[in-house]
């Protein structure tokens, strides 16, 4: 008699799901049945690569955070995906981080860099660095702590008195970044203690020639074929006891699979809306039995933001002329030189709002730069965190046009030699491409941080399984286990922590088997 085959069903083909089930069929050799189970029509969950403007970009993850020894980059190479095709069309950040940034002040005033722009710069980036090695003195908020750093700094300083206000505005442009690194809707929001514990690899980091979506890929071929099912949305999970029940929405009617074990890896987008008052309505999982306290404060307690990326393709504008010059070729008169020359490249521009013209709407101010895609690109783009993320998705294209606009007049206005004329910027926006995972009802949001009143132990609770103590000799077997980017204690946010809680995840069903 053959023995019957252990089930395991894999919910979400996210960089987790799919490394999870993957590390089981290899490891596993034949031992167990698996299927990854996917809400939507594709596999990928937060990494999907995009094209716009003759340009590849990434509406999600984007950066691979540090090489060495770092496995996604071992799958990005493996997939062939770091190597630059002359054919294919140029990729966000493929000259890497900009290294020539224009810092201005609302109004158009170019900052000086030696003098305010820079020393502001390495404060923000030092004591940064300072909070990630355990270094930071002071509790409380990662803004707190910034801030208390800047007062010092200028107390230190002999005289300067007139350039707080300015290092005041660009110590928030820094702030903004940070936001968007971390996905925190205020770094009031996020605790210093955490910033100790989180990690990147060593190395560069960089961004995927041939595209994010191609580690994806590479996952899923290396899956049996048929092991990947699309368009099944977990509603309910039964996990009283062993088969585990999943109740799945599937155009229209209801679909259950039973399973023996479940290694779950939605988003913590989707457990917040779960553990609410109506799971169903919120966009979530409803559980029974509920998720046990210990879990239901976890996740409580995390943060969970959204970062949208907003791209916009742009064109030069040609300079204005002066009064009374007709354009022709043969008379005395000179034309004004802009007009002449041929339009600049669009700078990398980080932007210190001061809150000078009220034409900026409030959303703009959010965020740090208008940067191009790469060098000389015509595709620029601007991050978003928060609040500012979030309302981004629900405004209709021309008003985000009018609002980019509007700060490019402010920050980058082209002299212009008509008398009384308002000045504009030399660039137009054309159209956009923008991303929206706080509205998408598969993610709610886009990735975790450690909030004031949590800790790295609420990372790990995220990630036991239930029945809780159930990988102990004599518990109850494994039922529910977790995995994704916020159940990792040291990489959350990242798709290396999504990577290794799925490898986590299946050695814990491996060793479980004597594997």
């Amino acid at each position: 008699m053959v023995a019957k085959k252990p089930r395991v069903v894999v919910v979400g083909a996210g960089v987790a799901g799919l490394t999870a089930a993957h590390r089981l069929c290899a490891g596993g050799g034949d031992r167990f049945e698996v299927t990854v189970v996917e809400a939507g029509a594709r596999a990928g969950g937060r990494v999907l690569t995009s094209e716009f403007a003759g340009h590849r970009v990434e509406m999600g993850a984007t950066w691979i955070q540090g090489i060495d020894g770092s496995p996604v980059y071992a799958l990005a190479r493996d997939a062939g995906a770091l190597a630059c095709d002359r054919d294919a069309p140029p990729y966000e950040r493929m000259d890497g981080s900009p290294d020539r940034v224009l810092t201005v002040a609302e109004g158009g005033e170019v900052v000086d860099a030696d003098r305010v722009a820079r020393p502001v710069e390495e404060l923000y980036r030092g004591m940064m660095e300072a909070a990630r090695a355990g270094e930071s003195s002071g509790g409380g908020s990662v803004e707190e702590y910034l801030r208390r750093g800047l007062r010092a700094y200028q107390a230190a300083r002999q005289g300067g008195k007139e350039l707080e206000g300015i290092e005041d505005a660009l110590l928030a442009m820094h702030i903004n970044r940070e936001r968007t690194d971390t996905s925190a809707d205020e770094l009031g929001d996020l605790d210093l203690a955490a910033e100790g514990e989180y990690r990147d690899f060593p190395g560069e980091h960089v961004t995927i020639p041939g595209g994010y979506s191609r580690v994806v890929d590479r996952l899923v071929a290396a899956l049996p074929p048929g092991t990947v099912r699309l368009g099944l949305r977990l509603r309910r999970l039964d996990w009283s006891d062993t088969p585990v029940r999943l109740h799945f929405a599937e155009d229209g009617a209801t679909t259950a699979i039973t399973a023996d074990h479940v290694i779950l890896t939605v988003s913590l987008g989707v457990l917040k809306a779960s553990i609410g008052k109506d799971a169903h309505a919120a966009g979530g999982v409803a559980f029974d039995p509920p998720l046990p306290q210990f879990k239901r404060d976890a996740v409580a307690r995390l943060g969970f933001g959204v970062v949208n990326k907003l791209f916009m393709e742009l064109e030069a504008v040609p300079a204005a002329k002066p009064e009374g010059d007709g354009g022709g070729g043969g008379g005395g008169g000179s034309e004004h030189p802009l007009a002449m020359s041929a339009p600049p490249e669009f700078p990398f521009l980080h932007m210190a709002f001061r809150g000078h013209v009220s034409e900026i709407p409030w959303w703009m101010r959010g965020t740090e730069s208008i940067c191009p895609v790469h060098g000389g690109s015509s595709v620029a783009l601007a991050w978003f965190a928060g609040r500012e993320a979030e309302y981004l998705e629900s405004l209709p294209d021309d008003e985000v046009i009018r609002g980019v606009q509007a700060t490019m007049d402010s920050f980058l206005p082209a002299p212009d030699p008509r008398d009384g004329a308002k000045a504009t910027s030399r660039w137009r926006v054309k159209r956009i491409k923008r991303s929206g995972w706080a509205t998408d009802p598969l993610f709610l949001g886009s990735y975790s941080y450690v909030a004031v009143g949590s800790s790295g132990e609420d990372l790990e609770r995220m990630a036991e399984p239930l029945p809780r103590g159930s990988n102990v000799g004599g518990a109850p077997p494994l039922r529910v286990l977790f995995a994704g980017e916020a159940t990792h204690r040291t990489h959350y946010s990242t798709t290396h922590a999504a990577y290794l809680s799925g490898v986590r995840e299946a050695e814990r069903l491996l060793q479980h088997y004597g594997n």
